[in-house]
């Protein structure tokens, strides 16, 4: 390996890296900011600022710019057209990248809304929806292991390139989770959104707006899944649900 295709891998390798820390950072902000904690400076539940029409409108804006980035550069139109523009090994990570960066400018430019639909305290069930709260997250993420979440967060293709081996084909699979519902990751979100103890209308919103966004999302995904991998897919959508199992009579 000569000098210059050692420092271009290893630029590729590091850019890679980045991408994954910042969006990881930005994640556990996310999912910190739409928690009731004492040791962040600002919340979802912070006093509201704008007159709540002007609050709704940015919201709204941020919401829809994180939609259009997150499924939009997801299509394969896209794809072909960033790759002429960066390496073929660096596209999943400048899309890690830059929806890690558009979900900062979410949480960091998010309009609080002051009113509370519920707010709970009372033992247990505090404490039992935060434990949900938590449990959808920590669900989320496990899902992504389950598939592959090096791969699914860029870290695999620089490092293959970096070590100069070809990328494996991608092959269906059904484990653990996914043997019983097709999208686990997105149920772990609507888990971790929903199930709070509190719900300012503010949260309510968020939730509401970032819903619609992942049925959106998944409808598209889903489109691309049944390109990508044929009968077999559509096979896998006939026997398993979207994001509910489905009733064993149904799967005959």
């Amino acid at each position: 390996m000569d000098a210059a295709s050692f420092i271009k891998r290893g630029t590729i390798l590091v850019y890679g890296i980045f991408a994954y820390l910042l969006a990881l950072g930005a994640q556990i902000w996310f999912i910190l900011y739409l928690g009731e904690w004492e040791f962040m400076s600002r919340t979802i539940y912070a006093p509201q600022q704008l007159p709540t029409w002007q609050a709704v409108m940015i919201d709204i804006v941020l919401v829809t710019l994180f939609g259009l980035q997150h499924t939009g550069m997801a299509r394969m139109w896209f794809k072909r057209y960033l790759l002429h523009i960066i390496p073929v090994s660096a596209e999943r990570s400048t899309y890690v990248l830059l929806s890690g960066i558009v979900m900062l400018i979410v949480v960091y430019f998010w309009q609080p809304i002051d009113g509370m639909l519920w707010q709970i305290s009372d033992e247990p069930w505090y404490t039992l929806l935060t434990a949900g709260y938590l449990f959808g997250w920590f669900f989320s993420v496990v899902a992504s292991f389950v598939i592959n979440h090096f791969e699914l967060f860029g870290l695999q293709q620089v490092w293959l390139q970096f070590r100069n081996r070809p990328e494996p084909d991608s092959v269906f699979q059904e484990k653990l989770f996914y043997r019983f519902v097709r999208h686990p990751i997105q149920i772990g979100v609507l888990v971790g959104i929903w199930v709070t103890p509190v719900m300012s209308y503010g949260h309510l919103l968020f939730t509401l707006l970032f819903t619609i966004y992942i049925v959106v999302g998944l409808y598209y995904e889903e489109k691309d899944m049944q390109r990508h991998f044929g009968d077999i897919y559509r096979d896998y959508q006939k026997r398993v649900g979207m994001l509910f199992p489905k009733r064993k009579a149904e799967n005959r």
